[in-house]
C-alpha cells in the first residue's frame, strides 16, 4: 500500500498543476486577442506538459497503491 506520505505529496502536484492549467486557460480566455501568436502558443505547450504531467502523477498514484 502506498505511504500516506507519498501519496499525499503526488496529489499536492496534481492540485498545484491541475491550478497552473486552469490560470494559463483563464488567461488565454481572456486575453488571446492581445498576446502574440508565439505567446499563445507557448502557453498552449505548456498547458499540454501540464497535463501530461498530471497523467503520469496519478499513474504514479496508482502504482503506488497497487504495491
Amino acid at each position: 500500500m502506498a505511504k500516506p506520505n507519498k501519496k499525499a505529496h503526488l496529489q499536492d502536484h496534481i492540485d498545484h498543476t491541475a491550478a497552473n492549467l486552469h490560470e494559463a486557460e483563464g488567461y488565454l480566455d481572456e486575453h488571446a486577442n492581445e498576446i502574440t501568436a508565439s505567446k499563445k502558443q507557448a502557453i498552449e505547450a505548456s498547458n499540454d506538459r501540464r497535463e501530461e504531467s498530471i497523467k503520469g502523477f496519478a499513474a504514479k498514484i496508482n502504482h503506488e497503491a497497487q504495491n
